[in-house]
């Protein structure tokens, strides 16, 4: 039988800083509208190809919940069978744990409260969208950084914008905005990321005025203002003199935070020592710059976005993190935040060099079933067949194999029951990977013959086959939620709504009592 724990104790491990990972297995919508501070979502259906990267100790100590829609067993067999020794049931689930703790909206919470926390205690300066537009309307001496992903800013900016990720900020503001006098602003979508990338350059001290575009692109739009589209205009990588005062204001703030910088014998130690102590090692320069040369056994994760989103990358709270660059600025800049948002977090200095042979522990792998593929020139000879597809919604209302249903992973094996007919079901995915590994579980639901086809639905596309965008819906698509800073299509209430949300975040944080931030203040100077 599968053990369980309180949520008391579970909260205690956080308080503690021990080391726990906690899954919730429901979809994203409903995980999205209410879950604990540190919970992650990994859906059911999911397991094998989301929880290896985010838990890479086999060890690590693991809990699952839902809210009574009964996953849990099905969740916790499939981390079993992995290969994780460590798994147990959150007693009584999500409403059990709201008897005792805080539950949140939304994704990506803890570092959403923690920029508003940041804000809180700095007075982070920020102007609204009407006095930037004024700004912008007087003033030529201005630069608007975004820092966001690019895919974001190309999406839609604020007029005069360049693109600039949050943790691009420091290491290339120097030759974006080379005079002192320019006064920068920095925006985002919502709040996060335009306090965070504020509070970062004025940490570092550089010489110019800063403030962050209050609310975003939200608040823009919401003061009526017109949005670019399809900008192209990116923050330029820095010359040498940039990049060396760069990493002289990066390296006094990152000292002062107390991040620890390390070498080749703790790196090894750190390996050595990941059998028992979880351990995640990060790249966080640009994806692109990640593409052409990466230190073996590292994973990229841009610095801002792993400020904004640790928990995309680092499942397991009370972990131990290394992050390299090449630069010494952006490692270092990114590890202050992590630091204060209570993680153990390294810095490897930016004049060792890493070696090939670092013995990287060997990440977990996931096997085919031996049976039930079907290719694209097979699929063709089935009588009837009946495509079930398991892609994220927004994905299958681009885009289709003709005829294909849409299907809930979580709640594939009940919805299967009541397709009609006789003939084969095949189940695609995109790549055909998360059609494979629930093959089994649609096997064990039906009397009918379940196939997975190889390649998914981009083998469908690359073999010429067309596709189809009229939805066939069998299963409810609350498997993702639609996030009201994304995109240019929402609604004003949602993102007035979510700016109201996340001012409510220090509260909430307060009442809780288990997240450990503590923001620094720069008192760098300042009498004893």
């Amino acid at each position: 039988m599968i053990k369980t724990i309180s949520a008391k104790d579970l909260r205690q491990h956080w308080v503690n800083r021990d080391e726990i990972a906690l899954l919730d297995v429901r979809e994203e919508g409903p995980y999205a509208e209410a879950h604990p501070l540190f919970a992650l979502s990994v859906p059911v259906s999911e397991i094998e190809k989301k929880l290896p990267p985010l838990v890479p100790r086999l060890s690590a100590p693991i809990v699952v919940y839902d809210n009574g829609e009964g996953y849990v067993d099905w969740a916790a067999n499939r981390i079993l069978a992995l290969g994780y020794q460590d798994v147990a049931l959150l007693e009584g689930g999500l409403s059990a744990y709201a008897l005792v703790g805080e539950v949140y909206r939304d994704v990506n919470v803890p570092s959403k409260a923690f920029g508003e926390l940041v804000e809180s205690i700095n007075h982070t300066p920020s102007l609204s969208a009407r006095e930037v537009k004024n700004i912008l309307e007087s003033d030529s001496d201005v630069a608007i950084l975004d820092a966001r992903r690019f895919e974001e800013y190309n999406t839609m900016s604020i007029p005069r914008g360049r693109s600039c990720p949050g943790g691009e900020l420091l290491y290339r503001v120097l030759e974006a905005v080379p005079s002192p006098e320019t006064t920068i602003i920095v925006n985002c979508a919502g709040r996060t990321r335009s306090i965070v990338g504020t509070q970062s350059l004025i940490n570092s001290r550089i010489p110019n005025k800063v403030v962050a575009l209050r609310n975003g692109t939200i608040g823009w739009t919401l003061e009526g203002l017109e949005l670019d589209t399809k900008k192209m205009e990116q923050a330029p990588q820095p010359s040498s003199e940039a990049s060396q005062r760069a990493r002289e204001y990066a390296a006094s703030w990152a000292e002062y935070v107390g991040v620890p910088l390390i070498e080749n014998k703790q790196l090894d130690r750190f390996i050595e020592e990941s059998k028992d102590r979880t351990l995640y090692l990060l790249d966080v320069r640009d994806p692109q710059e990640y593409a052409l040369e990466h230190p073996v056994g590292f994973l990229n994760a841009p610095g801002g976005q792993l400020v904004q989103a640790t928990d995309e990358w680092v499942g397991v709270r009370g972990a131990r993190i290394v992050l390299y660059d090449t630069d010494g600025v952006r490692a270092r800049m990114t590890a202050s935040w992590l630091v204060q948002l209570g993680w153990e977090a390294y810095v490897i200095r930016e004049s060792f060099v890493l070696l090939d042979n670092i013995p990287i522990p060997q990440g977990l792998s996931w096997h085919y079933p031996k049976t039930g593929a079907i290719s694209i020139e097979h699929i063709r000879t089935l009588t009837e067949p009946t495509i079930v597809d398991l892609a994220r919604s927004p994905s299958y209302r681009k885009g289709h194999i003709p005829g294909a249903w849409f299907a809930s992973g979580p709640e594939l094996a009940r919805d299967l029951r009541t397709v009609s007919g006789d003939g084969p079901i095949v189940l695609t995915s995109p790549d055909g990977e998360l059609a494979a590994m629930n093959l089994q579980p649609a096997q064990a639901a039906v009397s009918r013959q379940v196939l997975y086809l190889v390649g998914g639905t981009a083998a469908w596309v690359a073999a010429g086959e067309p596709l189809e965008t009229e939805s066939r819906w069998l299963s409810q698509p609350i498997d993702v939620y639609k996030r009201p800073y994304e995109g240019t299509s929402n609604a004003r209430k949602d993102m007035q709504g979510y700016l109201d949300w996340e001012y409510g975040l220090i509260a909430q944080l307060a009442n809780d009592g288990v997240s450990c931030f503590h923001v620094v203040r720069d008192r760098r100077g300042e009498s004893s």
